[in-house]
């Protein structure tokens, strides 16, 4: 943890951040990117500092100001999360486990890394990065399994420390983020290098089941971010014409324009134009 109290990356939900401050990066956060979070987050928390202050507004207000940091479902999981706050916990993000599992876009992750990093409590925090950070360095693998096992779990409950648990998992986030990376390790700046299993076998290569890329181009994914791009900048309601010219594929565009009022990213107004949700 010295290393990281050195090296670790000057970011605002580190600086003394509120709860809600805290659970609003985490869902940013979630398989995007820290520079393209940073701007939105900020911004976010001007115009909205307390849940309170969200869920007084239409949900349609919170997939706006999600911009194009992508999965906007999570616009609508945090404006509901906000709402549910206000009317069950007088406004303040709670910090037991299971009332926090039963906010909206709250998963075993999320409620982890809100009770370590909001609240200081010794709560484990298996991201993708934590879990190849000790996958190679305990276990001896280049890559963890796809999904959580109880094994994994069981193995960072016992290196849980006793105090600081917090730092803890924000140093081991940190490591897998801008040392232990998924393609390119940098083993010589690697803080635990001489503790590294993976290391010392000779860093044997991958050999669970094929793990492929996110295709982008062409894809239900670009679709419906064009289509929100354009909810999102013109005043409401758009008429369904702005919408037509953005994809030539006029079936995967209604395909994709069905599917966003189906997960109520997207409210038809009458016949021929569309909204973000009231």
């Amino acid at each position: 943890m010295g290393w990281f109290g050195v090296t670790a990356r000057d970011l605002p939900w580190r600086r003394g951040a509120s709860p809600w401050a805290v659970m609003v990066s985490e869902l940013m956060l979630q398989q995007t990117p820290v520079a393209r979070v940073l701007p939105v987050y900020e911004a976010w928390l001007q115009r909205w500092a307390t849940p309170a202050a969200l869920a007084a507004e239409p949900a349609g207000e919170a997939v706006r100001a999600w911009g194009r940091l992508g999965y906007p479902r999570r616009a609508l999981r945090l404006h509901a999360a906000a709402t549910a706050i206000v009317e069950r916990h007088d406004g303040q993000v709670p910090s037991d486990r299971e009332e926090l599992l039963t906010l909206p876009g709250v998963g075993d992750y999320t409620a982890a890394a809100i009770q370590s990093f909001a609240f200081g409590e010794r709560a484990v925090v298996l991201d993708t990065n934590v879990r190849r950070v000790l996958a190679r360095v305990v276990s001896g693998v280049a890559l963890p399994p796809a999904g959580i096992t109880a094994a994994e779990r069981a193995l960072a409950t016992k290196l849980l420390p006793p105090a600081d648990a917090h730092v803890w998992a924000a140093a081991t986030m940190e490591l897998g983020a801008l040392v232990c990376t998924a393609r390119s390790p940098r083993c010589d700046d690697c803080p635990v290098a001489d503790l590294c299993r993976w290391r010392a076998a000779g860093f044997p290569a991958y050999d669970g089941p094929v793990r492929r890329g996110q295709s982008w181009d062409g894809t239900d994914r670009q679709c419906r971010g064009r289509l929100m791009a354009v909810l999102r900048e013109m005043p409401s309601p758009v008429p369904k014409g702005a919408l037509d010219v953005v994809w030539p594929d006029a079936p995967q565009r209604e395909r994709c324009l069905d599917s966003l009022v189906a997960d109520g990213l997207v409210d038809p107004v009458g016949p021929d134009a569309y909204s973000l949700p009231g």
